[in-house]
């Protein structure tokens, strides 16, 4: 077995892999940018070596830092995780021109399925069924529109070292198609260092379900049963569950079986991916074959009770695998979210900062692979996901139920992220139904996200939890908070909402009656802490809490509650208190996001029309494109390309 292994990567997945590594009695080197000098991952390892610059484009990606870090170090063997350079045939020739083993497959399989081009030639030559489209390179926008026209709309404009979202767009006309060609182009080679495109039919409600296979180097092959992975947004996978609710145990089998072929026929060796698409009358289509680990494998091994990262150092040790296709059994239930740093209430628009706080959840069937800690540093240079929240279960709602619950513990603070709209999606009767395709999210939330709706019990429940802190805060006491107190009091809810409650003191808690009905509430929540778990009327609930200027904001299932407890007569002064208009800042673009412009399509003088283009803005490796939210005259541009800026930093000014 390898004495000490490289980790080429970062963040979660550099952590992950360190951990099993540590397992099995292997030392392990991490390596690192100056963006990530003192992190987690760095910490973990036995040794760390400094590979570059912040950017990706000069650290991570570049092969000979990556060699000599191994040198250095006496690594024996490089686990490349995800991304970067995990299926990049360059590096894995390199390693093995300097003699280090790759913990990944073979050189031909990373060379036909690593690229998506000739791995969709290959599945069609082997009589897979795949998606219509056009196979060869893109020469440039034109030829791009060209081929999409011939295909017919909607197409999927994809980058051929593409994964993760990056690279990729779905275009409905040919100015979308020469957009999006040239935005997928930019992101292939800031993420891939490969500006290869090709383009494919886009199958309308498709559901994107994948078949996890494993295989050593003599000639064993099995699949460890599927993921689905429908709930995407912007082609990334947000939500992910094994096994699927869709599939029964017959087209489980021929998947699996066609996704082993597949493997077979290209001699793979370690834990690889086979994509699918399957359509609502159980035809299922290849879509490529990621030649790694995936992101959301922690499912897969919740439900199989397999070591995927051991089994891929063990397989690149030259090992057999000690179990057949008969020894996988699939038990309960995994449900994967993707903790990102983004605001969903802004149309998921990056966020960087520093985390100011970061607790996790806790329980038996709670994990949680993160690459930060509190204090870390989220910047703009890498992809936007700090941590992956998986929870099981014996069945599919009870990993749902526990993934909320979890979703409602987990406390972010510092930066946006997107834990209420990951529990919102888990709380959605839809979601909840299985009832998936990877339209999800657009047909859910066509107007964006602005939280998750509360049932009248919820709402009460929360007004009863906001009573108890606010009578706590003015006591400073657990008990007999009340009678220290007053007994009538008026909840409010902004300008829309207001209603009197009473309370009375009750052991652990108080007793609220709202309207007809009383709501009893227990906790041992004290002021201080920003979380509170209380039982209200029996059933258990958890919420976090932020108090500012007298408002009590709780939030839980995805939905965020202000609230002010006030007496009566404070309650009547409140209502005369003016509301501050917000600026008028129609006549400005401004950065939605911390990132680099990376151009500016217009000039001083130019008119523009609603919905044109006016700039491109990079961030955690994605571009994002602004456009004119109505006709206007450009009277000043403030910046320009290569311009690092900060969030609502102004680009232009209208007349």
């Amino acid at each position: 077995m390898f004495k000490k292994i490289l980790i080429a990567n970062r963040g979660e997945i550099a952590c992950r892999v360190i951990r099993s590594a540590k397992a099995m009695g292997i030392k392990t080197v991490a390596v690192y940018s100056d963006a990530d000098d003192g992190a987690v991952h760095m910490k973990m390892a036995d040794e760390a070596v400094h590979i570059g610059p912040a950017a990706a484009a000069e650290s991570y990606l570049i092969i000979e830092k990556i060699i000599d870090a191994c040198k250095q170090t006496g690594a024996e063997a490089v686990h490349p995780g995800y991304g970067f350079l995990s299926e990049n045939q360059a590096f894995a020739d390199a390693l093995d021109a300097a003699g280090i083993a790759f913990i990944g497959p073979g050189k031909l399989a990373i060379a036909s399925m690593g690229d998506k081009i000739a791995s969709k030639k290959l599945a069609k030559d082997a009589g897979v069924n795949t998606v219509p489209g056009h196979m060869g390179l893109i020469d440039d926008a034109e030829h791009a529109v060209k081929i999409s026209g011939e295909i017919g709309y909607p197409v999927m404009i994809k980058a051929s070292a593409g994964g993760g979202g990056k690279g990729m767009r779905i275009a409905y006309n040919d100015e979308e198609a020469r957009e999006g060609f040239q935005s997928a182009k930019n992101e292939a080679i800031s993420s891939f260092g490969d500006d290869r495109i090709f383009i494919e039919k886009f199958v309308v409600d498709p559901r994107h379900i994948e078949i996890q296979i494993l295989a050593d180097k003599h000639g064993n092959c099995l699949y460890l049963g599927e993921r689905e992975c429908s709930i995407q947004r912007r082609h990334q996978k947000v939500i992910e569950e094994a096994p699927s609710p869709f599939l029964d145990e017959a087209l489980r089998k021929a998947m699996g079986e066609q996704a082993v072929a597949l493997a077979k026929e290209v001699d793979y060796h370690s834990a690889g991916t086979v994509e699918f698409i399957v359509g609502s009358d159980r035809n299922f289509y290849f879509l490529e074959m990621n030649t790694r680990l995936q992101v959301e494998h922690p499912v897969t091994e919740y439900i199989t009770g397999i070591d995927l990262v051991e089994q891929m150092i063990r397989v690149a040790n030259g090992e057999k695998l000690t179990m057949t296709q008969d020894d996988i059994t699939l038990t309960g239930w995994a449900v994967e979210s993707r903790l990102y740093a983004e605001d969903p209430y802004r149309n998921f628009l990056p966020s960087i900062g520093r985390l100011s706080r970061y607790k996790i959840p806790k329980g038996d069937n709670v994990r949680v692979d993160t690459g930060v800690t509190e204090g870390s540093e989220i910047t703009m240079f890498y992809d936007p996901m700090i941590a992956k929240l998986v929870t099981y279960g014996p069945t599919r709602m009870e990993a749902i139920d526990e993934m909320s619950r979890a979703l409602d513990a987990y406390e972010v603070k510092g930066i946006s992220h997107n834990i209420n709209f990951l529990n919102a999606v888990c709380n959605h009767p839809r979601f909840r139904s299985g009832n998936l395709t990877t339209g999800f999210i657009a047909e859910e939330y066509p107007e964006g996200f602005h939280g998750a709706p509360l049932s009248d019990e919820t709402y009460d429940k929360l007004v009863a939890l906001a009573v108890l802190i606010h009578l706590r805060h003015k006591s400073r006491s657990l008990e007999g908070v009340v009678a220290e107190t007053a007994r009538k009091w008026v909840v409010t809810e902004g300008k829309e909402k207001s209603f009197a409650i009473s309370a009375e003191d009750a052991k652990g808690g108080i007793d609220i009656e709202i309207g007809d009905h009383v709501v009893a509430v227990r906790s041992k929540w004290r002021p201080g802490k920003r979380r509170i778990k209380a039982k209200v009327n029996g059933q258990p609930i958890i919420a976090q809490i932020t108090l500012k200027n007298g408002v009590i904001s709780l939030t839980h299932g995805g939905a965020v509650l202000d609230l002010a407890v006030r007496r009566p007569k404070a309650a009547k002064l409140a209502e005369l208190m003016p509301v501050k208009e917000a600026a008028d800042m129609s006549k400005f673009l401004l950065c939605p996001m911390p990132g680099m412009v990376v151009s500016v399509n217009v000039a001083e003088g130019d008119e523009v029309k609603a919905g044109q283009a006016l700039a491109v803005v990079e961030a955690m490796k994605m571009e994002n494109i602004l456009r004119a939210e109505q006709d206007a005259v450009v009277s000043k541009v403030k910046a320009g390309a290569g311009d690092v800026l900060a969030v609502d930093e102004v680009i232009l000014e209208f007349e």
